[in-house]
């Protein structure tokens, strides 16, 4: 007889027995619990009378009532479960017994719970089960990990997984998959590891969710401990396992590993195809990711959604507008076209590859646009300039009640910023700032460019001040800015305030060699040549023309010729720089011969390369060649002149003494002529000393710019050499009483990294002494081999010897003084001067040159005065 409670029925009943006993339940596969029914026989002792017998009649009775209980609460509670009744099934489960209920039913509920992710009621399920007693082994114990993640709480479905150490994959796998989708990577890698130290044994899930983990934490080497891992349990050969492997590859930039995982797969599927497509146009290997493609054709492999994606992707990068049509129709084919991702990726493809026509079309037929749609199409208008049309597109966008996002933030204001719309652009602005988008990193950025390309500074530091985390683009937008707005002292501080966190890149040494150029800061540039080559950046294009245009403004063409040289493939930009720079040294020859080469590569000129060739062919007197060039901008390239080359043919004119043609060509002149084309016509007035035609040339610039005193100081000038005393007085009279301010001449020389800054007159210098001794000294020994000084250029109303004074203290003057007393025998003296060079210091640095042996480089704001032996470069025509 078996033994039993004291309280049990006398009949025979079935029972359901402690689930402590695990011999007495089978689990089904899905995790619930069926009870293997036990039947046990209770005797009566032989004593017993008839009252007992007729008890144990009633108790029989009695217990199948209770029993039938118990089996329809199951039941019912299962039945609610079923029909998605949370709350009565709860209602029920909290009036039950314990007697009454199954694990099965328990589960029931749990279930339901985790689908309607109510976390409250499935820790009150939790909570029952613990009071009563009941053990949570790894039936239950799974069931409770599934509701906990599922609702969320994967702190306590991790505690609970702890404490029942399931073996079932399943449920590491679901744990581990919710870990990865919320991001929380490191806790994810540490369940595998757990994993693998009880011995649990992963299938392809595993393997494919933890190598998305270590991928997102940029793990190699855990990605390939995984891979040895898996190959080791004999995942070798599954798909979807190295798939996983392939793109993991990928994403770490490990390509080549990548490679070999394809290439070891005996049957690739589209996924493994699809893989090393995406994985080649992510690290910018688009022609091979089309490549693999058409192979993947040639295998008679079917594209899907993703492929087509993939592949108008590298096709956007390389710019392949055929291959991507073609990919439009195949998309059409398939009935891809209409889908959303298919549309927006097929519409930026036409984008990038400057094909307006295609992007409108694919535009105004898709059923749904998206903001990427919008921003996509905001983009293809700003890359034809169509600024304004881009800009009117994005107030469109908003009043279909479409809310920009950063992307589309950043285009219009990049629009805003090619086409010079400060206005739009600060109404963009403010735009950002009342939808709370200031402190997006991209969008401060492009705020910061759209400033700095408007000229603004003051605002681009603002903005730059205000980011909490700058990133390298953040600094390169800031330096580039300075840079373009000559502004080159602001950009060398901040690259040196950027060094202290950040390590410069390519695009940060194309920045900042601008200002050294400008500054003329030789020193400072050969240390980011050298920077330049430790890292390998000579090859990037932008950054080698930087440094040739910046050895070209500090007077080395010489060594700009051989660094231009060294580069195999020449863009327009490159072969203007170097035709400029020849230039501005005087080597119209050389310029002239550049040109040639140019055109015979195979290289057609714009207008900015035909502006360089006549400012070379005027500054060296090439008069024929400035011609010929000119006339074939229309007539061989179509291109239509711009005020910029209308200057240049009349200094041409002008500096080869043909004042009266250079009047009449003015005349002809198409377009309005500004200040700057006539004053070239009025320095040549100066220089040949036509004072009559110098007072009507006058005219017409105080018309244009009443206020610019440099044509004011000029024409006084012509007065001056001409003698015409009153004139000069008058014209200073009327610079006085304008309040007009002459611009501040100053000149500088870099000794030893630092910058020696002087201006005229300037005696406050710790060597202003020895630096006025030796210009009386040399203006002696001029004096008396036959060099008169020119009291023109002194220009105020004081005797002949104070005008002498002050014309020895013309900052030009000072610094090539200075520079003489202080760098080492036979070493070239370099001086920048913020205006042009006056007629007196320009015969003072040859003679300077010629006395002291000194090759002197001289860089004024119009071209370079090569001083040697007694001669300059210019041939006095500067």
């Amino acid at each position: 007889m078996s033994k039993t409670n004291s309280i049990a029925p006398l009949n025979t009943y079935p029972t359901y027995h402690n689930p402590r006993n695990k011999s007495n339940h089978a689990k089904s596969p899905n995790c619930f619990i069926f009870f293997r029914q036990s039947w046990t026989t209770y005797l009566p002792p032989p004593n017993f009378d008839l009252f007992c017998s007729s008890s144990v009649g009633v108790s029989a009775t009695l217990s199948k009532a209770t029993y039938d209980v118990a089996m329809d609460k199951n039941a019912k509670i299962r039945k609610f479960c079923q029909m998605g009744d949370l709350r009565n099934a709860m209602e029920l489960l909290k009036r039950s017994k314990i007697s009454e209920l199954e694990l099965h039913t328990y589960c029931s509920v749990l279930q339901l719970c985790a689908e309607l992710k109510s976390l409250e009621d499935g820790k009150r399920v939790h909570s029952i089960i613990t009071s009563n007693g009941m053990e949570v082994d790894e039936v239950l114990g799974a069931k409770l990990v599934f509701m906990y993640v599922h609702c969320g709480d994967l702190v306590e479905g991790r505690q609970i997984l702890d404490g029942i150490l399931n073996d079932k994959i399943y449920l590491w796998n679901f744990l581990m998959s919710k870990y990865a989708k919320i991001g929380n990577y490191e806790e994810a890698a540490s369940l595998m590891k757990k994993m693998q130290k009880l011995g649990i044994r992963g299938n392809p899930f595993t393997f494919t969710c933890i190598l998305k983990c270590y991928t997102a934490l940029a793990k190699v080497r855990e990605c390939k401990s995984v891979h040895g891992y898996a190959f080791k349990l004999g995942f070798g050969s599954d798909n979807a396992v190295v798939n996983s492997l392939i793109a993991a590859y990928f994403k770490c930039r490990e390509v080549e590993s990548a490679h070999n995982m394809f290439d070891e797969l005996s049957d690739p599927d589209v996924v493994s195809w699809n893989s090393m497509i995406s994985g080649c146009v992510m690290n910018g290997r688009s022609w091979n990711g089309l490549k693999f493609f058409i192979q993947m054709l040639h295998f008679g492999i079917d594209m899907d959604l993703v492929t087509l994606v993939n592949v108008l992707v590298a096709c956007a990068n390389v710019g392949n507008l055929s291959f991507g049509r073609a990919l439009h129709a195949c998309g059409v084919k398939t009935g891809c076209s209409g889908d959303v991702v298919f549309d927006n990726t097929l519409l930026d493809m036409y984008s990038k590859c400057g094909y307006l026509k295609g992007a409108t079309d694919v535009f105004v037929k898709m059923g749904e646009t998206t903001i990427v749609s919008w921003t996509s199409i905001i983009a293809a208008y700003v890359r034809k300039g169509l600024y304004d049309d881009a800009i009117m597109l994005f107030d469109e966008m908003q009043s279909k009640g479409l809310r920009p996002d950063a992307y589309t933030v950043s285009s219009v204001v990049h629009a805003c910023a090619c086409s010079n719309s400060l206005d739009k652009g600060r109404n963009i602005h403010n735009f950002i700032k009342k939808n709370n988008m200031a402190l997006n990193l991209p969008v401060s950025n492009a705020l910061m460019n759209m400033y700095a390309k408007c000229g603004i500074m003051e605002e681009a530091h603002l903005i730059f001040s205000q980011i909490p985390v700058k990133d390298i683009v953040s600094w390169n937008t800031m330096i580039g800015g300075y840079s373009q707005n000559s502004l080159p002292n602001e950009a060398l501080e901040l690259f040196l305030d950027m060094q202290k966190q950040l390590k410069p890149n390519d695009i940060t040494m194309a920045c900042v060699l601008p200002a050294c150029a400008g500054l003329a800061a030789l020193e400072k540039g050969r240390e980011l040549h050298g920077h330049i080559l430790r890292k390998g950046y000579f090859s990037d294009l932008h950054v080698a023309c930087a440094l040739v245009d910046m050895y070209v403004k500090c007077g080395l063409v010489v060594l700009a010729q051989k660094l231009f040289d060294m580069i195999p493939k020449k863009d327009i930009i490159l072969w203007t720089v170097m035709i400029a720079g020849y230039g501005m040294h005087g080597f119209g020859k050389e310029a002239v011969s550049t040109f040639e080469k140019m055109r015979i590569v195979g290289i057609g000129p714009d207008d900015a390369c035909f502006t360089s060739i006549l400012y070379a062919c005027s500054h060296s007197g090439l008069l024929k060649e400035g011609w010929k060039f000119f006339n074939s901008m229309r007539s061989e390239f179509n291109i239509e002149p711009k005020l910029e080359h209308y200057a240049c043919m009349v200094d041409l004119l002008v500096r080869s003494g043909n004042l009266s043609k250079a009047y009449k060509f003015i005349e002809t002149i198409p377009i309005k002529p500004d200040a700057a084309i006539w004053g070239a016509l009025l320095s040549g007035c100066g220089i040949h000393h036509d004072v009559e035609l110098a007072e009507k040339v006058a005219e017409h610039i105080f018309e244009l710019e009443p206020e610019n005193t440099r044509y004011y100081v000029l024409l006084a000038n012509i007065y001056a050499e001409a003698e015409k005393l009153e004139e000069v007085k008058k014209l200073q009279t009327k610079i006085g009483k304008g309040g007009f301010k002459k611009d501040q001449g100053c000149s500088w020389i870099e000794i030893q990294g630092k910058f020696n800054i002087f201006v005229a007159g300037d005696t406050s210098h710790p060597q202003a002494k020895r630096i006025d001794s030796l210009l009386r000294k040399l203006r002696m020994q001029m004096n008396g081999v036959g060099y008169y000084n020119k009291m023109r250029y002194a220009l105020i109303n004081a005797d002949d010897m104070n005008k002498e004074v002050l014309l020895c203290g013309h900052s030009e003057k000072l610094a090539m003084a200075f520079g003489i007393l202080n760098l080492p025998p036979g070493k070239t003296v370099r001086v920048t001067k913020n205006l042009r060079v006056c007629g007196d210091c320009h015969d003072m640095g040859k003679f300077m040159s010629k006395t002291t042996g000194r090759d002197i480089v001289l860089r004024d704001s119009n071209r370079f005065h090569h001083f040697k032996d007694g001669v300059c470069s210019c041939r006095g025509f500067w």
